[in-house]
């Protein structure tokens, strides 16, 4: 008797489209699940070509995280074809520890819990986590992804406040070569003081300098392929609306938002001409502040700086949103100024961090001390 042929299990789809338009675009947890279902689908997935496609249609989910005794939890807010957004976690730190930075899934973290900043480097999505001791005592100011040479660096100066000690330095993550001092600008102490979050745009990383006497916004930019500082112009921001909220990239252009001094009122500037430094109004709108009390059950809404931040949540049209929070209640604003989403969390806070994930096993990680899979912050 005659054995019926096995079903595929992608019902007959040509193997190419199965691959390259279906699982390609698929959430990490889920193309892992797939691997189990053929050897061809795990071999396919497991590719250098493939892992470098997969991790360009991952979406930039933006980084929260909540605060609970003893520790806390970092969460991405992915609202990528779910019916409602969703808060997934990604990483479990302790009371003492902070997310520094982002770059291409694998995330920068800090311990400040024995009075000296020491740093590890972790990716979500494959487990991986490892040290980095020659950072000890250093303040990062960001990560980035060396073009000519495909290594990945971190930005650092030290963080003592001796004139003597001031300049930068580049670490290479996996070299054994001592850190790299590329000199010093005044701008630095305040990028550094003030924990801002750099912007990755056109080979750039990108800090908003707080100009409190001016109403023109001033931008640092460090090329990340010739590694070297710039000062770039921000846009011309009236003083009521001056208080920066963050920045951002959207479709190709830098953006960055402010509000005026109630934190009420929120305006979207981006800069139409990189290379001229040409910034336009785009969006200025009203947070929805009735609904929010509403939900809050506050008779009074009373924003503090560290209550209000601007970030972006990539949505399927491009449309850009703002998160706010209030009373342990993190908003999702469209530019309507309309209320899209809430989420009620005890001690949930907001970052200008994205992750957007990779399955892609970088080399450095297996090269770096302290280097295991499946150990804290991840189990």
């Amino acid at each position: 008797m005659a054995t019926a042929a096995a079903t595929p299990p992608h019902g007959g789809l040509p193997e190419e489209i199965v691959i390259w338009e279906i699982l390609v675009r698929l959430p990490p947890k889920s193309l892992l699940r797939c691997r189990a279902v053929c050897r061809a689908w795990r071999s396919a997935t497991s590719a250098r070509d493939f892992l470098a496609a997969h991790h360009d249609h991952q979406p930039n989910l933006p980084i929260v995280f909540q605060v609970y005794r003893g520790g806390q939890s970092l969460l991405a807010l992915d609202n990528q074809g779910a019916a409602a957004p969703q808060l997934q976690p990604v990483a479990r730190l302790d009371d003492h520890s902070s997310l520094e930075a982002s770059c291409d899934g694998v995330l920068l973290l800090a311990d400040y819990g024995r009075g000296v900043s020491t740093f590890s480097v972790c990716n979500p999505a494959t487990r991986q986590f490892a040290r980095l001791p020659m950072l000890s005592g250093f303040v990062s100011l960001g990560m980035y992804r060396h073009g000519p040479t495909g290594e990945y660096r971190i930005l650092v100066c030290p963080r003592d406040e001796d004139p003597a000690t001031d300049a930068c330095y580049i670490f290479t993550l996996g070299s054994v070569h001592p850190l790299k001092n590329i000199g010093w600008l005044p701008e630095v102490e305040e990028m550094s003081s003030t924990g801002l979050v750099p912007v990755l745009f056109r080979g750039s990383l990108h800090w908003h300098l707080q100009q409190y006497e001016s109403a023109d916004k001033v931008i640092m930019a460090f090329d990340t392929t010739a590694e070297s500082f710039r000062r770039m112009r921000g846009p011309v921001v009236p003083t009521s609306d001056g208080l920066f909220a963050g920045m951002f990239e959207m479709d190709g252009i830098l953006g960055m938002a402010c509000s005026n001094d109630e934190g009420k009122i929120i305006g979207i500037w981006m800069m139409q001409d990189y290379e001229s430094e040409v910034w336009t109004l785009k969006y200025r709108f009203e947070l929805p502040f009735e609904e929010i009390k509403v939900q809050c059950d506050m008779r009074q809404v009373r924003v503090k700086r560290g209550d209000m931040l601007i970030v972006v949540v990539p949505g399927g049209d491009g449309e850009l949103l703002v998160l706010s929070r209030f009373d342990d209640v993190l908003f999702q604003i469209n530019m309507d100024g309309k209320l899209v989403e809430s989420f009620h969390r005890e001690g949930l806070c907001l970052t200008q961090l994205q992750l957007k994930q990779t399955l892609a096993l970088h080399t450095f990680l297996p090269a770096l001390e302290g280097y295991v899979v499946n150990a804290p912050p991840f189990s």
